[in-house]
């Protein structure tokens, strides 16, 4: 007689130390968010300055900080994107400044940013915008919750914060003026580099993953423009080119592909490669690409419902605890919580270390920064667009190097109404930031996230409907224009998602037993028919003989 077969225990992953402040390369773009928001910040506030009304410079800061966002979209597509965002940011703060005129109870107020700040989480996890994400956004909308308001007042506040959405996503665009192709140049130098780095170790699954997920994203950035300019044709082919890397990495020549990569920078003209022959741009498949779209928003936001709920609970307990504790600004525990919550909880644990580490570290530099902002409301003006501009250009490095920027930034901004006890406001960001880390951590070990398991077989299907599809093409005596190519690249797709999938659920908590030898066979089936498409279209035989 057997037994019923027992379930797979939960599976507790372990909590990093090692690794979680160690500083990486800084960002091949740093200088332009942290540019940009200069630009975006400095005349607004400038002009309140002059006015002698920089009470309000609350408002135009939740337009300008706009400016941060959308740095690596093409500028077709980041023109959309900066507008949802300012639209986004606009409602946002229109909601907590109403909310603010109706009511002074704070238990009523964390409880309305604890839900905005996790309906912000949802939608720029499912529309991928960022960085810097839903932080920013959630920032601005929990401390306006705590700014006095009568509903008069409310429209005209609304509107600085929209003059300042205009003038910043002005300064997201201008720099489309000089280098009007330059986020798909950086994409698909990106997706070079990142071939080249396989073919020196084709060995190397973790290199083979990353290159993957380049050209992937580098697709991503080509078709989220429509219109197929000369140059977007020939970036188009360097991309098909790194693939074919991936494909035939023993036939490759890594330091060719970074020559190209490395071509691509400044202003010249977009290298061409002619291995592709004459049929390019129907083996690209770009049109069928295109045609395709994206999935409806719905189904994006459906397996974020379990990081919704959690940042929903931690920000609402962290602002709940902090009230408790008699802090007077509960908004920057329920911010604190907000900015932790990752794809999975040892991500999360990771940047509660961070947080803390860098709002602790940040909290000294304001002391140190207290007597020269005290000079006069210029210099509190000034120090703060220094710290914005430090923000951004070493926050890509690591988040609690940016933290160190942020922290006294947001200390001084609240000075920007009138004088504070440095004192009092040190010690309340101090409480705030462990009392949010703390129960934001609690909040995500507690609230699980079984979708992570589901999202993994969901991943494994499409990997096997996409390769089916792709081999079935590849046996049809002629499929059709472009159908091979756009199967290639559906397939492409899928097993980005799959690893992505993976790693996601790997750090995941109260997990079944997760399925990591089909992940794998999966995987490698699904490179291997990447691989054969390639030999079908002939791309590696043009390719190598061009090398």
């Amino acid at each position: 007689m057997s037994s019923a077969p027992r379930p797979a225990p939960s599976r507790v992953p372990r909590l990093p130390l090692a690794g979680v402040l160690r500083l990486g390369r800084p960002s091949d773009i740093w200088f332009k968010p942290a540019l940009s928001v200069v630009v975006a910040v400095a005349p607004p506030n400038l002009t309140l300055l002059a006015l002698g009304r920089l009470d309000l410079a609350m408002y135009t800061m939740a337009g300008s900080l706009c400016a941060l966002y959308a740095h690596n979209r093409p500028y077709a597509a980041r023109a959309r994107v900066l507008a949802w965002v300012v639209l986004g940011m606009l409602g946002g703060l229109g909601v907590a400044l109403v909310t603010a005129s109706l009511t002074t109870n704070t238990v009523v107020l964390v409880t309305i940013g604890a839900l905005l700040a996790a309906a912000q989480k949802a939608l720029c996890d499912a529309t991928r915008v960022g960085p810097p994400g839903h932080v920013v956004l959630a920032f601005v909308s929990s401390a306006s919750l705590f700014v006095p308001q009568h509903l008069g007042q409310v429209p005209g506040h609304l509107a600085l914060g929209a003059a300042a959405g205009v003038w910043a996503w002005i300064v997201g665009m201008a720099p489309g003026l000089v280098r009007p192709h330059g986020p798909e140049r950086r994409a698909t130098a990106h997706s070079l580099n990142a071939a080249a780095a396989y073919a020196q170790s084709p060995g190397d699954a973790r290199a083979r993953a990353a290159g993957a997920a380049a050209v992937h994203a580098a697709w991503q950035s080509l078709l989220s423009t429509g219109a197929r300019s000369a140059p977007r044709r020939a970036l188009e082919r360097l991309v098909v080119r790194a693939e074919v890397a991936l494909a035939a990495p023993a036939d490759t020549e890594p330091e060719r592909l970074r020559g190209l990569a490395r071509d691509l920078s400044g202003t010249g003209p977009v290298p061409r490669t002619d291995g592709l022959g004459d049929a390019a741009d129907e083996l690209l498949g770009v049109e069928a690409a295109l045609a395709l779209g994206e999935r409806p928003l719905r189904d994006r936001l459906g397996p974020l419902a379990p990081i919704a709920l959690r940042t929903a609970v931690g920000c609402a307990l962290a602002g709940y605890v902090s009230l408790a504790l008699g802090v007077g600004r509960p908004y920057w525990a329920l911010v604190t919580a907000a900015s932790l919550y990752q794809a999975n909880v040892t991500l999360t644990w990771s940047r509660g270390v961070q947080r803390v580490v860098g709002n602790l570290v940040g909290v000294l530099a304001f002391a140190a920064l207290v007597p020269l902002a005290h000079v006069g409301r210029a210099a509190l003006v000034l120090c703060c667009i220094a710290l914005n501009f430090g923000a951004e250009a070493v926050i890509g490095r690591n988040y609690w190097l940016g933290s160190v920027c942020v922290t006294p930034m947001a200390l001084l901004i609240t000075e920007f109404a009138r004088a504070q006890q440095p004192a009092e406001l040190m010690t309340d960001r101090v409480v705030d930031t462990l009392v949010g880390a703390l129960v934001g951590l609690v909040a995500a070990i507690a609230v699980t996230n079984r979708r992570a398991g589901d999202r993994i077989e969901d991943a494994l299907s499409a990997v096997e409907r996409a390769r089916e599809h792709a081999d079935g093409l590849m046996t049809a005596e002629r499929p059709g224009p472009g159908a091979l190519e756009s199967a290639r690249r559906g397939l492409a797709a899928a097993v980005v998602d799959l690893r992505a999938a993976a790693d996601a659920a790997a750090g995941e908590w109260w997990q079944r037993a997760l399925p990591e030898e089909r992940v794998m066979r999966a995987e490698q089936a699904g490179h291997r028919t990447l691989a054969a498409t390639v030999r079908r279209q002939g791309l590696h035989g043009r390719e190598g003989a061009q090398a």
